[in-house]
């Protein structure tokens, strides 16, 4: 059995919650500053308990504060996981890049 480091708990909660449209768009939206809950539902063809799900999820992996103001809740992004995950693709991204230099300079020898 693999067991799993507290970081990639998070990396998997963050992937989980990229993994929807809806949820994606969330974060577009939150990306040009904090919004409202009513705000975030309106352009989606989705009730307003389907967006408030997707919002737990954001929130469950970090990616969405929420504010409580009277019955007014006002989400911010928190960006710090989306850079995680950078940080983790990146990795694999150089990986599969020196792998396909080296594919690249084998073929080319091949040839002589």
């Amino acid at each position: 059995m693999v067991e799993r480091q507290p970081d990639d708990l998070d990396l998997d909660a963050v992937f989980k919650a990229l993994g929807h449209p809806i949820r994606r768009e969330i974060i577009e939206q939150l990306a040009d500053g904090p919004k409202s809950v009513s705000e975030l539902a309106e352009p989606h063809d989705v009730s307003l308990a389907a967006v408030s799900k997707h919002l737990r999820v954001l929130e469950d992996a970090g990616l969405l504060d929420v504010e409580e103001d009277g019955r007014v809740r006002r989400c911010h992004l928190d960006a710090a996981p989306l850079s995680d995950v950078f940080g983790w693709l990146t990795r694999y991204r150089v990986l599969w890049e020196d792998r396909f230099d080296a594919l690249a300079d084998h073929l080319e020898n091949e040839d002589r």
